[in-house]
């Protein structure tokens, strides 16, 4: 295939979708890359599943007038992440004469031999080989001097608020995980209990994926000094004080679920304390908020779905644990009282990832 730049350098199209944490999982191993790249906007219809399950080469599932075009030339690499993006990767692939390479991040919904390239982690049931990469922690494009940046920017605005900074960095509703505002009050609980004993501030950041209840209900539980960013009700006009949260944490508390927020947390070497928002061992079924499409979809998966197709995230969680790289959040009052000690292990970098699936990619060309 000859390259399409003059250049002489692949040509890669990056498919993006609703999802911020696979959006920033494209981008960083776009970036890494270093080629000539593209962004297509992928909006999914509500009813996409029926054609992509049916047909699994098309376009059907998409808005194509909301969507980024797609047309030639086509590119010489497509980088794609969820569900919904790997029917329009496998129609550009056709669209080429097959010419085009396909490498995916996460959960394959197609047939691994699908891909020139498999980028995932060990919360999904994937065996690696040449054609599949596991990486401890998802990729993600935040950096120290990055993040650092922000804070210096921020430092002023939040100068009354009286340090340590415990940045609390909260998910939302995930395959088997309902965040309900219950569950968001022991986590507040939690935060309470901790800053209690350090001292100084929670800055708390929510997701697009935060319940507006569990942001309220986290909001009213709180009872020591806070400053919160929430989705729902942001300030569209004020810049996101996400990296700068980031960069300002001397310690951090994640919802579980959140893989990329576990990986852009575990990456800075501060203190990383996970709250777990599943529900108790044994009692799953047992829970009203857990009888809706999307929790029973996951756990039918987890029953009757081929092994690849699977997903538990505690598996990065407890890798985590095991490795010293984070602790639970309800043992954090008897860790502060040690010093946090620790935490001064070394702590790989999640981002070498990136470099890493790169050469992989380089290599297929």
């Amino acid at each position: 295939m000859q390259p399409s730049t003059t250049s002489q350098e692949p040509k890669v199209w990056c498919l993006l979708g609703r999802k911020a944490g696979d959006n920033t999982q494209v981008l960083a191993l776009a970036h890494a890359l270093g080629w000539p790249m593209e962004e297509k906007s992928i909006l999914a219809r509500g009813w996409e599943l029926v054609p992509h399950l049916l047909l699994r080469v098309t376009l059907l599932g998409i808005d194509q007038h909301a969507s980024s075009p797609l047309t030639a030339p086509w590119p010489d690499l497509v980088i794609s992440a969820g569900r919904r993006n790997e029917p329009v990767a496998r129609w550009i692939k056709r669209q080429s004469g097959g010419r085009t390479k396909l490498v995916h991040l996460g959960r394959p919904w197609a047939p691994v031999e699908s891909y020139d390239l498999i980028v995932s982690t060990p919360q999904y049931f994937l065996t690696p080989g040449p054609t599949v990469l596991i990486n401890p922690l998802p990729l993600h494009q935040f950096t120290r001097a990055g993040v650092d940046q922000a804070a210096t920017a921020a430092t002023t605005a939040l100068a009354h608020l009286p340090r340590p900074y415990t940045t609390i960095l909260i998910g939302g509703d995930s395959g088997p995980f309902v965040f309900t505002p219950d569950k968001g009050r022991l986590l507040a609980q939690g935060v309470n209990r901790l800053i209690r004993q350090t001292g100084g501030t929670a800055l708390v950041s929510g997701s697009p994926r935060t319940p507006p209840a569990v942001a309220e209900a986290i909001s009213a539980a709180l009872d020591v000094p806070a400053q919160c960013y929430w989705w729902h009700n942001r300030d569209k006009a004020a810049p996101n004080p996400y990296s700068a949260y980031l960069g300002l944490a001397d310690r951090f508390v994640v919802t579980g679920e959140s893989m990329s927020m576990l990986a852009e947390a575990a990456s800075l070497g501060r203190p990383l304390y996970i709250f777990d928002p599943g529900d108790a061992p044994g009692s799953w079924w047992s829970h009203a908020h857990n009888l809706r499409p999307k929790p029973l979809s996951h756990a039918l998966a987890m029953r009757f779905a081929p092994r690849r197709m699977r997903r538990d995230v505690s598996r990065i969680q407890q890798a985590l644990v095991e490795a010293g790289q984070a602790r639970w959040l309800e043992d954090a009052p008897e860790l502060i009282a040690t010093g946090e000690t620790w935490a001064k292990k070394m702590r790989p970098d999640p981002s070498v990832g990136a470099h890493v699936a790169a050469e992989r990619i380089r290599a297929l060309f």
